[in-house]
C-alpha cells in the first residue's frame, strides 16, 4: 500500500522569514511567495519592534491574502502557511 508524504508538523519547522520593524514590505511578500512555490509550508517570525501598529493576526491575514496561501497556525508572534504546489501537466 502507498502512502503519500505529508508535510512535517508545523511546529518542527524553524522561521525562514522575519518581520522587523518596518513592517511588512512587497520584498518580504515576495520572498514568502516565492518559499512557499518551493517548499509549501513557511513559518514565519513577528519581531516585537513590528507590533507598534499592528498585530501578528492582521500581519498573517495580509500576509495570507497576497500571496493565496492558507494560515495554518498562529502561536505567539509565528504564524504558519501553507500553499498547495501547481499541479503540472
Amino acid at each position: 500500500m502507498l502512502r503519500r508524504k505529508t508535510s512535517r508538523k508545523p511546529s518542527l519547522i524553524k522561521p525562514t522569514v522575519r518581520i522587523g520593524k518596518r513592517g511588512l514590505t512587497e520584498a518580504q511578500i515576495a520572498e514568502i511567495a516565492k518559499q512557499l512555490d518551493k517548499r509549501k509550508t513557511v513559518k514565519i517570525k513577528v519581531l516585537k519592534s513590528a507590533l507598534i501598529n499592528e498585530t501578528v493576526e492582521s500581519i498573517a491575514q495580509k500576509v495570507s491574502l497576497k500571496t493565496g496561501a492558507k494560515i495554518i497556525q498562529i502561536v505567539g508572534h509565528t504564524f504558519t502557511l501553507f500553499k498547495p504546489r501547481k499541479t503540472r501537466r
